[in-house]
Order: C-alpha cells, then sequence, then structure tokens
C-alpha cells in the first residue's frame, strides 16, 4: 500500500487499496484506528466523489472501505473470458464458419473479420454489434494477433491469429496486413 519515496498517510493508502490484499490490511488497520480515522475516511471518500453508507460506523473496516470504493459492484462484473466455440455466417464475405474445435474462432479464417459483440471475451454483453475490421498484425511472444478497429463505434481489440485450428486463418489475408503494416499509406 506504500509507495517507496512517499510519505506514509494511512489514510489516502487505505482509499488507494485494490486488490483484496491491500483491502484487508487496509480495513484491518481502520478497525484499530478509532472513530476519528474513520470519519476522516469517510470524508475523504465523499469529498472524492463516493457515497458513504448511512450505517459507516457499524462496519468493520473491510465492508466499510468495500463500499466506500464501490468494490461490491466491481466484484460483479465478470473480468475472465469465457471460451465459447460457435459456428456462424461472416457479415463481410458470407462464409459459413464452423466451430473453432481446440481454440475459439472469433473471426472468419477468410477475411479475418469478426464483430464487436463481447466486452469480455465470450460474454456478448456489448451493445454496438459493429463490424470488428482487421488493421494490423502484432507480433507477439505468444503468437501473432490480429489487431481490429470497430467499424461503428471505433474501439480497438486484439484476437490470436488462429493458424493451428482447422481452417486455420488465411495466410493471404495475414500477410496482406504484414504487408499493410510494412508499408503503411503515404
Amino acid at each position: 500500500m506504500r509507495t517507496p519515496g512517499k510519505p506514509l498517510d494511512p489514510i489516502a493508502a487505505a482509499l488507494a487499496a485494490r486488490s483484496r490484499g491491500e483491502l484487508k490490511s487496509a480495513g484491518a488497520w481502520l478497525d484499530g484506528a478509532g472513530l476519528g480515522a474513520r470519519r476522516e475516511v469517510v470524508e475523504r471518500a465523499v469529498a472524492g466523489g463516493s457515497e458513504a453508507p448511512d450505517e459507516w460506523e457499524e462496519l468493520d473496516g473491510r465492508r466499510l472501505l468495500r463500499a466506500l470504493l464501490a468494490r461490491g459492484e466491481a466484484a460483479q462484473v465478470r473480468t475472465t473470458p469465457i471460451a465459447r466455440d460457435e459456428a456462424f455466417r461472416c457479415l463481410k464475405c458470407e462464409h459459413d464458419v464452423p466451430v473453432g474445435g481446440r481454440r475459439p474462432r472469433d473471426h472468419c479464417p477468410v477475411c479475418l473479420h469478426s464483430l464487436h459483440v463481447d466486452v469480455v471475451p465470450g460474454d456478448r454483453a456489448a451493445t454496438c454489434w459493429g463490424l470488428l475490421v482487421p488493421v494490423a498484425i502484432d507480433p507477439e511472444r505468444k503468437g501473432m494477433m490480429i489487431r481490429y478497429r470497430c467499424a461503428r463505434c471505433g474501439e480497438e481489440r486484439r484476437n490470436r491469429v488462429l493458424d493451428d485450428v482447422s481452417p486455420p486463418d488465411s495466410r493471404a489475408a495475414v500477410l496482406a496486413l504484414v504487408r499493410a503494416r510494412s508499408h503503411p499509406p503515404e
């Protein structure tokens, strides 16, 4: 909770807690710090835009911090991918795309286009549903990644090139993106 070289401010550190461990430590400190420290934490949090629970004096330190930091709602938001593998028809080239098999397929193997349907891979929670246009190939340690830009909202995301599933991504389409990256338009 403490950044080296900065003065120790336990109240600021408590309000900056992000991980469960930091929250637990800050809550334990707050339980032993007394009512004045609790009041100061609530006042600073409210000044920063948080809402104080009505019963803040009765809550234990960890629960008080969770309420002030709105951690209850954040904990309900999915951040881990869902392995969803479904056959689909590409909206760009109308190719019938089979399931990926070993890895879930999320883009067309022929033209590499996709749809902006996910917030977290596989959740189908995006409301945009725009066409994700491949704009570049990014080399990574784990393999090549296709960088997409949504034609509707402009959001950018990345998906792995699938060269080890059946059918594999089109080598010609991947190479065209590589060439476009190395020879940008003037």
